[in-house]
Protein backbone atom coordinates (compact mmCIF):
# COMPACT_ATOMS: atom_id res chain seq x y z
CA UNK A 1 0.00 0.00 0.00
CA UNK A 2 2.85 2.13 0.85
CA UNK A 3 4.03 1.95 -3.31
CA UNK A 4 0.44 3.43 -3.83
CA UNK A 5 0.57 6.41 -1.88
CA UNK A 6 4.43 7.26 -2.88
CA UNK A 7 3.23 6.33 -6.68
CA UNK A 8 0.08 8.87 -6.06
CA UNK A 9 2.35 12.37 -5.03
CA UNK A 10 5.02 11.71 -7.69
CA UNK A 11 7.19 14.55 -8.22
CA UNK A 12 9.11 15.92 -10.94
CA UNK A 13 12.68 13.82 -10.41
CA UNK A 14 15.46 15.37 -10.25
CA UNK A 15 18.80 13.32 -11.37
CA UNK A 16 20.52 13.43 -7.93
CA UNK A 17 17.57 12.07 -6.48
CA UNK A 18 17.83 8.17 -8.37
CA UNK A 19 21.41 8.25 -7.16
CA UNK A 20 21.88 6.27 -3.93
CA UNK A 21 22.26 7.08 -0.39
CA UNK A 22 25.71 6.84 1.12
CA UNK A 23 26.26 4.61 4.04
CA UNK A 24 28.01 5.45 7.01
CA UNK A 25 29.80 3.73 9.63
CA UNK A 26 29.71 5.22 13.22
CA UNK A 27 30.99 4.89 16.58
CA UNK A 28 29.82 6.39 19.50
CA UNK A 29 29.44 6.31 23.59
CA UNK A 30 25.98 5.72 24.90
CA UNK A 31 24.37 7.25 28.22
CA UNK A 32 26.41 4.31 30.43
CA UNK A 33 29.76 5.34 28.67
CA UNK A 34 29.73 1.91 26.99
CA UNK A 35 31.08 2.21 23.22
CA UNK A 36 29.12 1.56 20.59
CA UNK A 37 29.04 1.29 16.46
CA UNK A 38 27.05 0.46 13.48
CA UNK A 39 26.39 1.56 9.83
CA UNK A 40 23.50 3.74 8.80
CA UNK A 41 22.36 5.01 5.59
CA UNK A 42 21.66 9.33 5.32
CA UNK A 43 22.01 11.93 3.15
CA UNK A 44 24.86 12.84 4.55
CA UNK A 45 26.97 12.73 7.88
CA UNK A 46 25.21 15.67 9.79
CA UNK A 47 21.87 13.18 9.52
CA UNK A 48 23.74 10.51 11.12
CA UNK A 49 25.00 12.59 14.04
CA UNK A 50 21.41 13.89 14.79
CA UNK A 51 19.85 10.44 14.49
CA UNK A 52 22.57 9.43 17.04
CA UNK A 53 21.51 12.44 19.63
CA UNK A 54 17.93 10.96 19.37
CA UNK A 55 18.96 7.45 20.36
CA UNK A 56 20.79 8.91 23.57
CA UNK A 57 23.88 7.86 21.60
CA UNK A 58 27.37 10.80 21.70
CA UNK A 59 28.78 10.23 18.48
CA UNK A 60 32.57 10.34 18.26
CA UNK A 61 33.21 9.00 14.62
CA UNK A 62 30.81 9.25 11.52
CA UNK A 63 32.72 8.58 8.19
CA UNK A 64 31.25 7.37 4.70
CA UNK A 65 32.08 3.38 5.01
CA UNK A 66 34.90 2.47 2.99
CA UNK A 67 34.83 0.70 -0.48
CA UNK A 68 37.28 -2.83 -0.73
CA UNK A 69 40.17 -2.34 -1.43
CA UNK A 70 40.62 -5.03 -4.42
CA UNK A 71 37.09 -6.07 -5.12
CA UNK A 72 33.36 -4.52 -5.29
CA UNK A 73 32.58 -7.95 -3.79
CA UNK A 74 31.15 -10.76 -5.93
CA UNK A 75 28.74 -10.13 -8.44
CA UNK A 76 24.55 -10.28 -7.98
CA UNK A 77 24.05 -13.37 -8.75
CA UNK A 78 20.27 -15.23 -9.89
CA UNK A 79 20.10 -16.56 -5.81
CA UNK A 80 20.51 -13.26 -4.48
CA UNK A 81 17.61 -11.72 -6.66
CA UNK A 82 15.64 -14.76 -5.41
CA UNK A 83 16.53 -13.83 -1.73
CA UNK A 84 15.75 -9.99 -2.17
CA UNK A 85 12.42 -10.99 -3.65
CA UNK A 86 11.60 -13.25 -0.40
CA UNK A 87 13.18 -10.70 1.80
CA UNK A 88 10.70 -7.99 0.05
CA UNK A 89 7.95 -10.33 0.64
CA UNK A 90 8.11 -11.46 4.00
CA UNK A 91 8.59 -7.70 5.52
CA UNK A 92 5.74 -6.76 3.56
CA UNK A 93 3.49 -9.09 4.45
CA UNK A 94 4.75 -8.19 8.32
CA UNK A 95 3.80 -4.72 7.57
CA UNK A 96 6.73 -2.99 7.00
CA UNK A 97 6.77 -0.46 4.64
CA UNK A 98 8.57 -1.25 0.99
CA UNK A 99 11.17 1.77 1.57
CA UNK A 100 11.73 0.60 4.94
CA UNK A 101 12.09 -3.44 4.09
CA UNK A 102 14.42 -2.23 0.94
CA UNK A 103 16.38 0.01 3.81
CA UNK A 104 16.73 -3.16 5.93
CA UNK A 105 17.81 -5.36 3.29
CA UNK A 106 20.80 -3.31 1.97
CA UNK A 107 22.14 -2.90 5.42
CA UNK A 108 22.42 -6.26 6.22
CA UNK A 109 23.55 -7.65 3.07
CA UNK A 110 27.25 -8.92 2.74
CA UNK A 111 27.78 -8.55 -0.65
CA UNK A 112 28.74 -4.45 -1.24
CA UNK A 113 26.98 -4.28 -5.00
CA UNK A 114 24.31 -5.90 -3.76
CA UNK A 115 23.88 -3.41 -1.33
CA UNK A 116 24.61 -0.20 -3.73
CA UNK A 117 22.00 -2.53 -6.15
CA UNK A 118 19.23 -2.27 -3.22
CA UNK A 119 20.27 1.27 -1.98
CA UNK A 120 19.71 2.80 -6.09
CA UNK A 121 16.05 0.84 -6.00
CA UNK A 122 15.20 2.32 -2.08
CA UNK A 123 16.23 5.66 -3.78
CA UNK A 124 14.19 5.33 -6.87
CA UNK A 125 11.02 4.59 -4.54
CA UNK A 126 11.73 6.82 -2.05
CA UNK A 127 11.43 9.99 -5.74
CA UNK A 128 8.17 8.43 -6.22
CA UNK A 129 9.22 5.35 -8.74
CA UNK A 130 6.68 2.35 -8.46
CA UNK A 131 8.73 -1.06 -7.28
CA UNK A 132 8.42 -2.03 -10.83
CA UNK A 133 9.95 1.03 -12.74
CA UNK A 134 12.48 1.00 -9.94
CA UNK A 135 13.81 -2.35 -11.10
CA UNK A 136 13.35 -0.88 -15.02
CA UNK A 137 16.70 0.56 -14.36
CA UNK A 138 18.08 -2.43 -13.66
CA UNK A 139 17.48 -4.63 -16.40
CA UNK A 140 20.64 -6.73 -15.91
CA UNK A 141 19.71 -7.91 -12.79
CA UNK A 142 15.95 -7.87 -13.11
CA UNK A 143 14.54 -9.74 -16.51
CA UNK A 144 11.13 -8.61 -18.12
CA UNK A 145 9.82 -11.47 -16.82
CA UNK A 146 10.78 -10.29 -13.67
CA UNK A 147 9.21 -6.73 -13.79
CA UNK A 148 5.83 -7.72 -15.41
CA UNK A 149 5.00 -10.26 -12.40
CA UNK A 150 5.92 -6.88 -10.08
CA UNK A 151 3.95 -4.69 -12.15
CA UNK A 152 1.11 -6.79 -12.53
CA UNK A 153 1.15 -7.63 -9.05
CA UNK A 154 1.41 -3.95 -7.90
CA UNK A 155 -1.35 -3.23 -10.50
CA UNK A 156 -3.33 -6.26 -8.33
CA UNK A 157 -2.80 -5.21 -5.01
CA UNK A 158 -0.80 -8.26 -4.18
CA UNK A 159 2.78 -7.52 -4.11
CA UNK A 160 3.78 -9.29 -1.59
CA UNK A 161 2.15 -12.91 -2.79
CA UNK A 162 3.58 -12.05 -6.37
CA UNK A 163 6.94 -11.54 -4.85
CA UNK A 164 7.15 -14.13 -2.44
CA UNK A 165 5.99 -16.47 -5.95
CA UNK A 166 8.86 -15.17 -7.79
CA UNK A 167 10.90 -16.18 -5.05
CA UNK A 168 9.95 -19.96 -5.55
CA UNK A 169 9.82 -19.71 -9.26
CA UNK A 170 13.36 -18.03 -9.37
CA UNK A 171 14.71 -20.82 -6.48
CA UNK A 172 13.31 -23.77 -8.61
CA UNK A 173 14.92 -22.39 -12.07
CA UNK A 174 17.80 -21.95 -10.35
CA UNK A 175 18.15 -25.46 -9.10
CA UNK A 176 16.76 -26.91 -12.11
CA UNK A 177 19.86 -24.55 -13.91
CA UNK A 178 21.97 -26.26 -11.49
CA UNK A 179 20.96 -29.62 -12.69
CA UNK A 180 21.59 -29.19 -16.07
CA UNK A 181 25.15 -27.21 -15.53
CA UNK A 182 26.16 -30.28 -12.77
CA UNK A 183 25.69 -33.12 -16.01
CA UNK A 184 27.56 -30.96 -18.40
CA UNK A 185 30.55 -30.05 -16.18
CA UNK A 186 31.65 -33.13 -14.70
CA UNK A 187 32.52 -34.61 -18.18
CA UNK A 188 33.84 -31.38 -19.84
CA UNK A 189 36.16 -31.06 -16.84
CA UNK A 190 37.51 -34.41 -17.35
CA UNK A 191 38.36 -34.19 -20.89
CA UNK A 192 39.56 -30.89 -20.15
CA UNK A 193 42.37 -32.64 -17.35
CA UNK A 194 43.26 -35.36 -20.20
CA UNK A 195 44.00 -32.74 -22.52
CA UNK A 196 46.36 -31.11 -20.63
CA UNK A 197 48.02 -34.23 -19.01
CA UNK A 198 48.34 -35.27 -22.66
CA UNK A 199 50.17 -32.25 -23.42
CA UNK A 200 52.21 -32.50 -20.19
CA UNK A 201 53.40 -35.84 -21.59
CA UNK A 202 54.19 -34.68 -24.95
CA UNK A 203 55.86 -31.70 -24.31
CA UNK A 204 58.32 -32.72 -21.28
CA UNK A 205 57.96 -36.36 -20.99
CA UNK A 206 58.04 -37.86 -24.14
CA UNK A 207 61.14 -36.07 -25.52
CA UNK A 208 63.22 -37.91 -22.38
CA UNK A 209 62.28 -41.71 -23.75
CA UNK A 210 63.21 -40.44 -27.18
CA UNK A 211 66.55 -39.43 -26.25
CA UNK A 212 66.47 -42.66 -24.06
CA UNK A 213 65.36 -44.88 -27.66
CA UNK A 214 68.18 -43.04 -29.46
CA UNK A 215 71.11 -45.07 -27.89
CA UNK A 216 69.12 -48.28 -28.42
CA UNK A 217 69.94 -48.05 -31.92
CA UNK A 218 66.72 -50.56 -33.15
CA UNK A 219 64.06 -49.62 -35.47
CA UNK A 220 61.12 -48.25 -32.84
CA UNK A 221 57.21 -49.87 -33.38
CA UNK A 222 54.76 -47.85 -35.37
CA UNK A 223 52.65 -46.19 -32.46
CA UNK A 224 55.75 -45.38 -30.61
CA UNK A 225 57.10 -43.31 -33.96
CA UNK A 226 53.42 -41.68 -34.32
CA UNK A 227 53.62 -40.26 -30.35
CA UNK A 228 57.43 -39.18 -30.99
CA UNK A 229 56.13 -37.12 -34.19
CA UNK A 230 53.18 -35.65 -32.31
CA UNK A 231 55.52 -34.23 -29.25
CA UNK A 232 58.10 -32.85 -31.83
CA UNK A 233 55.58 -31.04 -33.45
CA UNK A 234 53.81 -30.08 -29.73
CA UNK A 235 57.28 -28.99 -28.60
CA UNK A 236 58.03 -27.06 -32.25
CA UNK A 237 54.65 -25.17 -32.74
CA UNK A 238 53.03 -24.71 -28.95
CA UNK A 239 52.68 -21.56 -29.04
CA UNK A 240 50.85 -21.96 -32.74
CA UNK A 241 48.36 -24.17 -31.51
CA UNK A 242 47.92 -22.26 -28.06
CA UNK A 243 46.99 -19.22 -30.02
CA UNK A 244 44.62 -21.64 -32.65
CA UNK A 245 42.75 -22.69 -29.64
CA UNK A 246 42.08 -19.64 -28.12
CA UNK A 247 41.35 -17.65 -31.36
CA UNK A 248 38.85 -20.55 -31.76
CA UNK A 249 36.86 -20.66 -27.96
CA UNK A 250 36.69 -16.65 -28.44
CA UNK A 251 35.34 -16.68 -31.97
CA UNK A 252 32.88 -19.38 -31.31
CA UNK A 253 31.82 -17.36 -28.64
CA UNK A 254 31.54 -14.00 -30.65
CA UNK A 255 29.67 -16.04 -33.22
CA UNK A 256 27.23 -17.44 -30.80
CA UNK A 257 26.23 -14.55 -29.39
CA UNK A 258 25.96 -12.69 -32.24
CA UNK A 259 24.61 -15.08 -34.52
CA UNK A 260 20.60 -16.12 -34.35
CA UNK A 261 21.66 -18.47 -36.86
CA UNK A 262 24.18 -20.37 -35.44
CA UNK A 263 22.68 -20.12 -31.94
CA UNK A 264 19.47 -22.03 -33.62
CA UNK A 265 21.65 -24.25 -35.42
CA UNK A 266 23.34 -25.47 -31.71
CA UNK A 267 20.46 -25.83 -29.51
CA UNK A 268 18.64 -28.20 -32.21
CA UNK A 269 22.17 -29.98 -32.78
CA UNK A 270 22.14 -30.28 -28.87
CA UNK A 271 18.65 -31.34 -28.64
CA UNK A 272 19.55 -34.66 -30.89
CA UNK A 273 22.44 -35.50 -28.47
CA UNK A 274 21.33 -38.84 -27.11
CA UNK A 275 20.59 -38.50 -23.49
CA UNK A 276 22.07 -35.11 -23.13
CA UNK A 277 19.47 -33.90 -25.80
CA UNK A 278 15.92 -35.29 -23.66
CA UNK A 279 17.44 -33.51 -20.43
CA UNK A 280 17.72 -30.24 -22.30
CA UNK A 281 13.91 -30.92 -23.93
CA UNK A 282 13.00 -31.98 -20.30
CA UNK A 283 14.53 -29.09 -18.56
CA UNK A 284 12.86 -26.81 -21.66
CA UNK A 285 8.92 -27.94 -21.14
CA UNK A 286 9.95 -27.37 -17.07
CA UNK A 287 11.10 -24.12 -17.40
CA UNK A 288 8.07 -23.24 -19.79
CA UNK A 289 5.31 -24.83 -17.94
CA UNK A 290 6.40 -22.55 -14.63
CA UNK A 291 7.28 -19.50 -16.06
CA UNK A 292 3.50 -19.39 -17.49
CA UNK A 293 2.13 -21.19 -15.05
CA UNK A 294 3.60 -18.04 -12.96
CA UNK A 295 3.05 -15.62 -15.02
CA UNK A 296 -0.65 -16.12 -15.17
CA UNK A 297 -1.34 -16.88 -12.03
CA UNK A 298 -0.24 -13.26 -10.92
CA UNK A 299 -2.68 -11.93 -13.57
CA UNK A 300 -0.18 -11.18 -16.63
CA UNK A 301 -2.46 -11.18 -19.63
CA UNK A 302 -1.42 -14.96 -21.37
CA UNK A 303 -0.26 -13.23 -24.44
CA UNK A 304 1.96 -10.87 -22.58
CA UNK A 305 2.72 -13.85 -20.66
CA UNK A 306 3.77 -15.89 -23.17
CA UNK A 307 5.97 -13.04 -25.06
CA UNK A 308 8.26 -13.02 -21.70
CA UNK A 309 8.05 -17.14 -21.50
CA UNK A 310 10.22 -17.85 -24.67
CA UNK A 311 13.33 -16.49 -23.19
CA UNK A 312 12.97 -18.22 -20.09
CA UNK A 313 13.06 -21.75 -21.81
CA UNK A 314 17.00 -21.32 -22.17
CA UNK A 315 16.69 -22.82 -25.59
CA UNK A 316 16.13 -21.06 -28.59
CA UNK A 317 14.20 -23.74 -30.69
CA UNK A 318 11.71 -23.36 -27.66
CA UNK A 319 11.76 -20.12 -27.30
CA UNK A 320 10.63 -19.58 -31.28
CA UNK A 321 8.25 -22.25 -30.62
CA UNK A 322 6.81 -20.35 -27.80
CA UNK A 323 6.78 -16.92 -29.77
CA UNK A 324 4.47 -18.89 -32.69
CA UNK A 325 2.32 -20.18 -29.96
CA UNK A 326 1.88 -16.41 -28.95
CA UNK A 327 1.03 -15.41 -32.06
CA UNK A 328 -1.64 -18.28 -32.24
CA UNK A 329 -3.15 -17.40 -29.08
CA UNK A 330 -3.58 -13.71 -30.11
CA UNK A 331 -5.62 -14.66 -32.87
CA UNK A 332 -7.98 -16.76 -31.14
CA UNK A 333 -6.42 -20.01 -30.73
CA UNK A 334 -6.40 -22.26 -26.89
CA UNK A 335 -2.71 -22.49 -25.93
CA UNK A 336 -3.17 -26.36 -26.37
CA UNK A 337 -3.92 -25.93 -30.13
CA UNK A 338 -1.19 -23.66 -30.39
CA UNK A 339 0.98 -25.74 -28.80
CA UNK A 340 0.10 -29.10 -31.27
CA UNK A 341 0.83 -26.78 -34.29
CA UNK A 342 4.66 -26.43 -33.10
CA UNK A 343 5.12 -30.24 -32.52
CA UNK A 344 7.45 -29.95 -30.08
CA UNK A 345 5.54 -30.83 -26.77
CA UNK A 346 5.16 -34.31 -26.15
CA UNK A 347 0.79 -35.44 -26.15
CA UNK A 348 0.97 -35.57 -22.42
CA UNK A 349 1.78 -32.17 -22.02
CA UNK A 350 -0.63 -31.05 -24.39
CA UNK A 351 -3.13 -32.71 -22.77
CA UNK A 352 -2.82 -31.46 -19.49
CA UNK A 353 -2.79 -27.81 -21.21
CA UNK A 354 -6.41 -28.86 -22.28
CA UNK A 355 -8.03 -29.94 -19.64
CA UNK A 356 -6.34 -26.86 -17.35
CA UNK A 357 -7.86 -24.83 -19.54
CA UNK A 358 -11.36 -26.96 -19.80
CA UNK A 359 -11.40 -26.93 -16.47
CA UNK A 360 -10.74 -23.29 -15.82
CA UNK A 361 -7.27 -24.21 -14.04
CA UNK A 362 -4.28 -23.55 -16.02
CA UNK A 363 -1.95 -22.06 -13.48
CA UNK A 364 -2.24 -25.89 -11.39
CA UNK A 365 -2.59 -28.37 -14.38
CA UNK A 366 0.58 -26.31 -15.61
CA UNK A 367 2.61 -26.48 -12.47
CA UNK A 368 2.02 -29.97 -12.09
CA UNK A 369 3.82 -30.33 -15.88
CA UNK A 370 6.90 -28.47 -14.43
CA UNK A 371 7.08 -30.65 -11.43
CA UNK A 372 6.92 -34.08 -13.75
CA UNK A 373 9.33 -32.63 -15.94
CA UNK A 374 11.63 -31.37 -13.22
CA UNK A 375 11.85 -34.29 -11.33
CA UNK A 376 12.57 -36.36 -15.01
CA UNK A 377 15.44 -34.38 -15.29
CA UNK A 378 16.67 -34.69 -11.57
CA UNK A 379 16.69 -38.77 -12.43
CA UNK A 380 18.13 -38.39 -15.86
CA UNK A 381 21.16 -36.14 -14.39
CA UNK A 382 21.86 -39.08 -11.95
CA UNK A 383 21.70 -41.80 -14.90
CA UNK A 384 23.78 -39.78 -16.96
CA UNK A 385 26.27 -39.22 -14.18
CA UNK A 386 26.24 -42.64 -13.62
CA UNK A 387 26.78 -43.74 -17.44
CA UNK A 388 29.67 -41.50 -17.71
CA UNK A 389 31.83 -42.76 -15.18
CA UNK A 390 32.64 -46.10 -16.78
CA UNK A 391 32.86 -44.07 -19.76
CA UNK A 392 35.01 -41.44 -18.73
CA UNK A 393 37.24 -44.17 -17.32
CA UNK A 394 37.61 -45.92 -20.57
CA UNK A 395 38.52 -42.31 -22.23
CA UNK A 396 41.11 -41.57 -19.54
CA UNK A 397 42.74 -45.19 -20.02
CA UNK A 398 43.04 -44.59 -24.06
CA UNK A 399 44.65 -41.36 -23.87
CA UNK A 400 46.80 -41.47 -21.16
CA UNK A 401 47.26 -44.93 -20.98
CA UNK A 402 48.36 -45.77 -24.67
CA UNK A 403 51.07 -42.89 -24.80
CA UNK A 404 52.23 -44.95 -21.72
CA UNK A 405 52.37 -48.03 -23.89
CA UNK A 406 53.53 -46.02 -26.60
CA UNK A 407 56.45 -45.22 -24.75
CA UNK A 408 57.09 -48.34 -23.18
CA UNK A 409 56.29 -50.61 -26.15
CA UNK A 410 60.08 -50.19 -27.22
CA UNK A 411 61.55 -51.05 -23.93
CA UNK A 412 59.37 -54.22 -23.80
CA UNK A 413 60.31 -55.23 -27.25
CA UNK A 414 63.83 -54.70 -26.08
CA UNK A 415 63.49 -57.13 -23.48
CA UNK A 416 62.35 -59.86 -25.79
CA UNK A 417 65.25 -59.35 -28.19
CA UNK A 418 67.80 -59.81 -25.43
CA UNK A 419 65.70 -62.83 -23.22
Amino acid sequence: MSVSRTAAKKPVVAPRRAEATPLFVWEGTDKRGITMKGEQTAKNANFVRAELRRMGITPKVVKIKPKPLFSAGKKVSPQDIAVFARQVATMMKAGVPIVGALEIIASGNKNPRMQVLVNSIRSEVESGSSLSEALGKHPVQFDLLFRNLVAAGESAGVLETVLDTVATYKENTEALKGKIKKAMFYPAAVVAVALIVSAILLVFVVPMFEDVFASFGAELPAFTMLIIKLSRFMVAWWWLILIVAVATVVAFIMVKNRSVAFQFFLDRMILKVPVVGQIIHNSAIARFARTLAVTFRAGVPLVEGLDTVGGATGNIVYEKAVHRIRDDVAVGYSVNMAMKQVNLFPHMVVQMVAIGEEAGALDTMLLKVAEFYEQEVDNAVDALSSLLEPMIMVFLGVVVGGMVIAMYLPIFKLGAVVG
